[in-house]
């Protein structure tokens, strides 16, 4: 069982969090080694060290953070990765309906059945930077909120730090950038890459997509000027983003995108600061073993 110590309900608990999940699954039978992280990208490490030793179940009990650099130890393998809600949106626990309440996700555990999906793999910053990702890519408006995010206000208040964040870039010129897919390209100043359909832990933008598709569902939004998303932001509570002029929404397994041509554009993958554009983004099918609800995707 992988966990940052750093999390903030695990700080909050002082780790008894952490010491009640490992209760919970020695009595459902397992043999638990309990591995905090140390610092960025250890908990990838882990996995791989331990899956090399023998172990045939990683537990990550964090946020989406954690939970994608555990991914990147173990695609490839056949070893099953299961998750319990740790973090500050926790998107993987949300989608799969798995909630929010980590010793809750514990003990449902038994119930889950492993199935075998496909992952986005990201590369950018002239091939210095290749990685997985589960979730969604995000590149121009929302991950410059993530590369403006306060931590410590983040640690304190979880998402609020995302809003804050958010609302500070209201009026302003954002980068636009060419989204090439299939020999298409279309003009976006935020470009949503998706393998699910959660976004944030309370929302929806991609409507049509699980972790069992082997495409991205992609939604393009057009427009250099901040204040066009006011009208985003309301299609999207209102679930009636797809029609809606100015966004476009598409399928696609391998999609680039060209560099801005007066600023940079940043990229984030599930939740994290990844690089900046240009990019390149597919889809590597078969690639992890998931634990997941049997009545997810069906």
């Amino acid at each position: 069982m992988i966990f940052n110590p750093r999390a903030g309900k695990v700080i909050r608990t002082g780790g008894g969090l952490i010491e009640r999940a490992g209760e919970i699954l020695k009595q459902q039978g397992h043999k638990v080694t309990v591995a905090p992280t140390t610092g960025p990208r250890v908990a990838g490490v882990i996995a791989r060290e331990h899956i090399a030793q023998g172990a045939d179940l990683i537990v990550v009990a964090g946020g989406d953070g954690t939970i994608n650099e555990a991914a990147e130890g173990m695609v490839g393998s056949n070893v099953p990765l299961a998750i319990l809600p740790g973090g500050t949106a926790n998107v993987l626990a949300m989608e799969m309906k798995l909630g929010g309440n980590l010793e809750r996700a514990a003990k449902r555990l038994p119930e889950l059945k492993p199935r075998r999906i496909s992952v986005g793999h990201l590369t950018c910053d002239g091939g210095r930077v290749s990685r997985h990702f589960l979730l969604m890519a995000g590149i121009g408006l929302d991950a410059h909120v993530v590369y403006k995010v306060h931590a410590g206000l983040k640690a304190k208040t979880g998402k609020f730090a995302y809003w804050v964040a958010g609302w500070s870039l209201l009026g302003r010129k954002l980068p636009e950038f060419d989204v090439e897919i299939a020999g298409n390209r279309r003009r976006s100043s935020f470009a949503l890459l998706s393998k699910v359909r959660n976004y944030g832990g309370d929302f929806e933008i991609a409507r049509s997509v699980t972790l069992m598709d082997d495409q991205f569902e992609v939604v393009l939004f057009e427009g250099a000027s901040s204040t066009a998303y006011v009208k985003y932001f309301a299609g999207m509570a209102l679930n009636k983003l797809e029609g809606m002029s100015g966004v476009t929404v598409i399928r696609a397994d391998d999609i680039r995108i060209g560099e801005p041509s007066d600023r940079s554009a940043y990229i984030q993958i599930d939740g994290e600061l990844a690089g900046r554009l240009p990019a390149e983004f597919k889809i590597v099918r078969n690639a992890l073993t998931v634990l997941v609800p049997d009545t997810y995707g069906k």
